[in-house]
Parts: C-alpha cells; structure tokens; sequence
C-alpha cells in the first residue's frame, strides 16, 4: 500500500501475489525457523515430519489411546506387618500404584495379571467388571481394590488431571480423617491412648476395640478362654481353628461404658 499527499491510499501491483500473502510466509518462515525447523530441512522432509519434529518439544502427560498394561509388581511396606503396594507398568514409562489393603496377601492382586496385560488402563470400568469376580469381603477384596486404585491413579497421569476430576470434580476442600486407636489392656491404659491421639496429635475422631484384653484376666467374661490364651496374652491373630478369631463371646457393654466415662467421651 502506498499513502498519498491527500490521505487516501491506492492499490500497488504485486508481482507474486498480494503483501499479506508475502508477509504471511515470511511469518510462516520465521516462526518455523524458531520451531526447530530449518530451510533444507523443510525442502527434505514430507509435511508430516516437519510438523512431528516442530511440535517435538510439546509437552504431552501420554497418549491415553495408545496406553497398555505390560507388568505387575509390588513392594512390602513395614505397615501391618507387611502392606503391599502394588505398580501397574505401561508401555508408554506412566505408572500407577494401588495399596493391597489392610496387609492382605499381595498374591490377591498378582493373580489377577494375566487377566489385564495388553489392557488399556484408562478402561478403568471395563477391567474392574472383568477382576470382580476374583474379590470378596474383607482382606480378599485388596487384590481388585488395589488394582482399581492402580488404574485410576495411571489415567489420571495420562491425562494430567486429578482422579477426582475423573471422577466427576471437586466435592470438598477438606476431609475429616479418622485415627485407628491400639486397644489398652485396662481402662487407664487406654484413656492415655485416647488422650494421645485427641490432644498430642489432635484427632477428633477416633476409632478403636473397646477391648476384649481388658476384659481377658476377669473370670467368666470370655467364653473358651483357655483355648485361645498364651500366658494370659491374647492369640487373636494365629489364624488356627481355636484362635480368638473363631472364638464366638458376648459383648461386656458394662466395660465400654465404664471406659467412655473414664475418658469424658
């Protein structure tokens, strides 16, 4: 364009198109340039891998389409005598770790590999209704439960969002938690464990066994106790046929009461 004396302008013939078709490639140019990609390389190298090698530098959290699971491990932790948490690998290095809860055996979620390997992770409702079948109630639902934590925790990497946005959003900002609180072997004793957790740590919301070893020395209140007592100690967690597990006793409400008040609960 060219501006006259008398503030109008007029058209000027272009020999190779118009200026902004000009000034549309130079910018093209330019900004390619900046982007990695240089002259002899764009004359070289078809469309696709000129815009491949430009876009190289973009930062991508994994192609969900494309995911799948290669491997199962795990690794023991010092709670409960031996949690495990479990790692879903991937063929794409993104990985998710799941809790096989409350110390089960880790063998409830290892026998579930065969069913998953070659499976795309983010089909997170799709596997969890193929591994159902293999969970249960209680210590033999940790295979499926760690799992699915697994694979909510690898589609949340993949696309680089929080699970609870998977999940549909944000509900609240903050939750209660909750203390699991050891049982006392008298009353006193676990009124110090009370007060521990509520004014040391300052939980308010406690949870805990109120308490069959507190009752174990008074005659009478524990059915078959001499089958499942070692030196006045409690077996409850042997597992054998006469363990305090199988052992059925009646509740001592008198106890939990005296305990409540002790505490000021």
């Amino acid at each position: 364009m060219n501006k006259k004396n008398n503030g109008e302008y007029s058209e000027l013939p272009e020999e190779n198109g118009s200026h902004e078709s000009s000034a549309g490639r130079r910018s093209f140019l330019k900004k390619a340039a900046i982007g990695g990609l240089s002259l002899a390389g764009m004359l070289k190298f078809p469309v696709s891998d000129q815009v491949s090698f430009a876009t190289s530098s973009v930062s991508r959290a994994s192609a969900p389409s494309d995911l799948k699971i290669t491997d199962i491990r795990y690794a023991l932790t010092g709670v409960l005598g031996g949690t495990a948490i479990i790692r879903i690998d991937t063929n794409q290095g993104i990985y998710g770790l799941g809790e096989v809860r409350d110390g089960a055996d880790p063998r409830y979620a290892l026998m579930i590999k065969s069913r998953i390997l070659g499976l795309n992770p983010c089909n997170v409702e799709m596997i969890f209704k193929i591994i159902n079948q293999f969970g249960g109630n209680g210590r033999q639902g940790g295979g499926v439960s760690g799992i699915e934590m697994a694979l909510w925790d690898l589609c949340g990497k993949a696309y680089n969002v929080p699970v609870w946005q998977l999940l549909g959003g944000r509900y609240r900002d903050r939750i209660r938690l909750y203390a699991d609180t050891p049982e006392g072997k008298s009353p006193e004793e676990q009124v110090k464990l009370i007060k521990y957790r509520t004014e040391e740590q300052g939980y308010t919301w406690l949870k805990m066994d109120l308490s069959i070893g507190e009752l174990v020395n008074i005659p009478g209140t524990i059915v078959n106790q001499k089958y499942w007592l070692d030196n006045g100690e409690l077996r409850q967690w042997q597992g054998g046929y006469m363990s305090y597990e199988n052992t059925k006793h009646p509740r001592d409400w008198k106890s939990c009461a005296v305990l409540l008040r002790i505490s000021g609960i």
